[in-house]
């Protein structure tokens, strides 16, 4: 049985549990998470008694080499008349999370009254949150990747005196010479008070100066897998309060890491370093959750959050990122990729935490 066979039988699992004939799988991501599908247009029908994978005339050959494992049928110019010829009857699932109102409405008028639609978001984020042994390989490819191209940073390219939006570029072309297929989102590069900033853009009108903090986030794609990680540099000394943001913020990091194991709670994980910034006098300064799943996306289940609930389970892999903003002034994220795992937590970025200086 193929990797793709065993995610769509836990999935059928799932799907009877809940008292449905068939599950439709329209959001693209999780189509190919199923069936392994790298195209446009295409959907997969799920249940106990029948797997079945629809595309249109365009990627017919393309499945016929990318899903091996599953029924496949050539549907119509609209895939859901397709759909509607497969589900005639029963209790036809559908993902409410990402389904719009005009394509329900339109598949309730292809189905009729002989098929009950009924919302059922969600199920396959849930199995993705939790990888297998070819998921950990990919993304912890992917993360080697990344930090092959923190090194270069750091050794080779440099952060002085050149723009955010220039280190931001390069970054990614030193990521595709070295295999990746991409980035997992543009990646930030924010030097002094435009780290203060999250999710800052990288500027293009002024260079990055010496005596600074700079907040680099970056992570590439490799074989469909994200990775993502965060490091903050000095481009020479920095002032007191910096650096001692800088060692509350890798020690929180740190004791969190620590944290990560199988059981934790979500909510329980995020607390232990918002306890350790919030007793330095800088909660409201830690705006954002620690950390979140990556896989397949860069953001995806689980989260950690204040509000966020539930447990981590084996094979989760998550960041763990906590951060400082001070306004105006500067900013300091740390963040790993780890993998939970029953011996305890993996973690998959090598890039050091001690505060390096790139000149």
């Amino acid at each position: 049985m193929s990797g793709y066979e065993r995610r769509a039988e836990r999935l059928a699992q799932r799907v009877e549990e809940l008292g449905l004939d068939l599950l439709l799988v329209s959001r693209l991501v999780n189509v190919r998470y199923l069936t392994g599908f790298t195209g446009t247009n295409g959907a997969f029908l799920v249940g106990p008694a029948r797997c079945v994978f629809v595309t249109d005339f365009r990627y017919v050959e393309r499945a016929k080499r990318e899903v091996p494992d599953f029924e496949r049928v050539r549907g119509r110019d609209d895939l859901l008349e397709t759909v509607a010829e497969i589900a005639t009857g029963g209790r036809l699932g559908f993902d409410d999370s990402h389904m719009t109102v005009r394509a329900h409405a339109r598949l309730a008028e292809k189905v009729g009254d002989a098929v009950e639609l009924v919302p059922a978001g969600g199920l396959v984020e849930e199995l993705r949150a939790v990888k297998d042994d070819a998921e950990v390989a990919a993304i912890r490819a992917s993360a080697a990747l990344a930090d092959d191209v923190y090194r270069w940073l750091i050794a080779e390219h440099g952060l002085a005196g050149h723009t955010e939006h220039a280190v931001a570029q390069a970054l990614e072309r030193r990521a595709q010479d070295l295999g990746a297929d991409g980035v997992s989102f543009p990646p930030i590069v924010a030097a002094a008070e435009n780290g203060a900033l999250p999710h800052a853009t990288p500027r293009r009108d002024a260079a990055i100066a010496r005596g600074t903090l700079v907040v680099v986030d970056f992570g590439c794609v490799l074989d469909s897998y994200c990775s993502d990680c965060t490091r903050t540099f000095a481009t020479g000394e920095v002032a007191d309060d910096a650096r001692e943001v800088y060692e509350l913020v890798r020690r929180a990091q740190e004791a969190a890491l620590a944290a990560t194991r199988t059981g934790a709670g979500v909510r329980d994980l995020d607390g232990v370093a918002r306890r350790m910034i919030e007793e330095a006098g800088r909660g409201d300064q830690f705006g954002h959750g620690l950390g979140h799943g990556v896989g397949l996306e860069v953001h995806e289940a689980p989260r950690l959050a204040p509000s966020a609930t539930g447990d981590l389970q084996r094979g989760n892999i998550v960041t763990i990122e906590p951060g400082v903003y001070v306004p105006d002034r500067f900013g300091v994220r740390i963040e790993d990729l780890v993998l939970v795992a029953e011996a305890g937590p993996q973690a998959l970025t090598s890039i050091p935490k001690e505060l390096i200086t790139v000149e």
